[in-house]
């Protein structure tokens, strides 16, 4: 089993050794065929993250419920919230979602989502695995899938950045480091990674001239970092590649600076009943500056609720009274934006991807049969306390991702949880690999894209492997 600080120490040993390869090399043949790309059905992905393990049961496939009550046995319980109807006719959510539930007949519901028992159930371990596609650790920083859009695929808007990620804190806040980890370009350079805009409300500021700054002043000061990085000793910043490109990703941010476009950063030149309409918090403010991202071009958005150890979905205690207030958070700024993207033409050509790292559950940690040791205090026969009503334990077995235009079938639902606990996927599950390969299909890029690297192929999605779930494809 693998600590957190083992981890730590060989995410940081592969990330020091990525910035001395080379520039990787794309290649033209894959598991001894050449690679042909998809059609592309969708031109921009927005995933919206629900950082800390989103209860399935407690949102998108409820199942029995029964509501608190001094001594009520953890085995009568699944759902800590009732269920209401949706769009689509007979599928249900819980109660907490009601604007959600009312656009998903734009959505397809995949049922049956399920991550690997790692030995041990850490956070970062997880999430590494879905943004990139690879268990750590490995011997080379893998590329976020975001890193990926943007490197093969390149912006839509040339003046804009490929990739953003909204709303994640990458100081200060614990396991930041992990974080960090895996929200990079890894291999391909920094000019493919993210921006990064942990506040939305601050986002105009980031593609505005230092304050006080005349733009001359600005320029030159510019003009000579580029010459310190040319002029440092190859040590000091890596290999040549990994130096100009963030020479590049330099000049793309300088470029932005100066241009018309660094408006749609400035979430605040909405009409103030747009604004009334998303703003839940950092998280509802996050998905409007969203949408106008990809109005102007961005190819990929993040927006995550955050990673806090022990807080937002991250719920060790008091999981039912944190979820209704998360509840309020993200359900009407989620429908906002689908409504808006769908009003303004652009719902059919974006991906839009709600998803977390895995389920949870009151009893099972993991799955059963899992060595996962179990991290939740609360009780497994009789809850006598109500900060112990909630989904605290990790549950790998079967989570729901939810999937918004960009080419999916409307109003459909994919593969199925057991009833009774433990509820694991039992019809059609769908790993990490598998909804890669699906969203990659989706955006025009081959599962088994492969790029060279120091004579070492490394895939789109592990070992090339990953197929499409076909089902869901309009």
């Amino acid at each position: 089993m693998q600590t957190r600080r083992e981890l730590l120490q060989s995410l940081a040993a592969a990330a020091t050794a990525t910035l001395a390869l080379p520039e990787p090399r794309a290649r033209a043949e894959s598991h001894g065929g050449t690679i042909a790309h998809p059609a592309a059905r969708a031109d921009q992905i927005i995933v919206l993250w629900m950082a800390g393990g989103m209860a399935a049961p407690d949102t998108f496939d409820p199942k029995k419920y029964k509501p608190f009550e001094p001594g009520l046995a953890v085995a009568d319980v699944i759902s800590t919230f009732p269920s209401i109807p949706t769009a689509i006719d007979g599928v249900r959510v819980c109660d907490g979602l009601p604007e959600i539930a009312g656009v998903l007949d734009r959505a397809t519901l995949i049922r049956s989502h399920v991550q690997p028992d790692l030995g041990s159930i850490l956070h970062s371990r997880h999430q590494y695995h879905w943004h990139t596609g690879y268990v750590p650790p490995q011997t080379v920083a893998c590329p976020h899938i975001g890193a990926w859009m943007a490197r093969v695929l390149g912006p839509v808007n040339p003046i804009m950045p490929a990739f953003v990620n909204i709303g994640q804190r990458l100081e200060g806040i614990g396991e930041n480091e992990e974080i960090k980890a895996f929200t990079t370009a890894g291999f391909f350079g920094s000019e493919y990674g993210p921006m990064n805009l942990p506040f939305p409300e601050e986002a105009a500021v980031a593609v505005r001239p230092p304050k006080g700054m005349e733009p001359g002043r600005f320029a030159d000061r510019y003009e000579h970092f580029k010459r310190l990085v040319r002029a440092a000793p190859q040590a000091a910043l890596a290999s040549d590649h990994h130096r100009e490109s963030m020479l590049r990703s330099l000049e793309s941010a300088h470029r932005l600076l100066g241009a018309k476009e660094r408006e749609a950063f400035d979430i605040t030149l909405e009409p103030k009943e747009v604004l009334e309409r998303y703003d839940t918090g950092r998280f509802g403010r996050g998905c409007l500056l969203a949408r106008r991202l990809v109005e102007r071009g961005v190819r990929y958005v993040e927006v995550t609720t955050e990673y806090v150890p022990f807080v937002h979905w991250d719920t060790h205690d008091r999981g039912h009274e944190t979820v209704a207030r998360l509840h309020g958070e993200i359900d009407r700024p989620i429908a906002a934006l689908i409504r808006d993207l769908e009003a303004g033409g652009l719902l059919d050509r974006t991906l839009v991807v709600i998803a977390s790292e895995f389920s949870r559950d009151m009893i099972t940690e993991g799955q059963p049969g899992s060595t996962a040791s179990d991290q939740a205090n609360s009780p497994k026969d009789f809850l006598q306390l109500p900060n112990h009503y909630g989904q605290h334990r990790h549950f790998t077995g079967g989570s729901t991702v939810v999937l918004f235009g960009g080419g999916v079938k409307r109003g459909f639902v994919h593969g199925k949880t057991a009833d009774e606990r433990p509820c694991m996927a039992i019809e059609n599950p769908v790993s990490v690999t598998d909804l890669h390969a699906t969203l990659f299909t989706l955006m025009g890029v081959s599962p088994k894209t492969v790029y060279e690297i120091e004579g070492r192929p490394f895939y789109a999605t592990e070992d090339g492997n990953g197929k499409a779930v076909e089902a869901i494809i309009a």
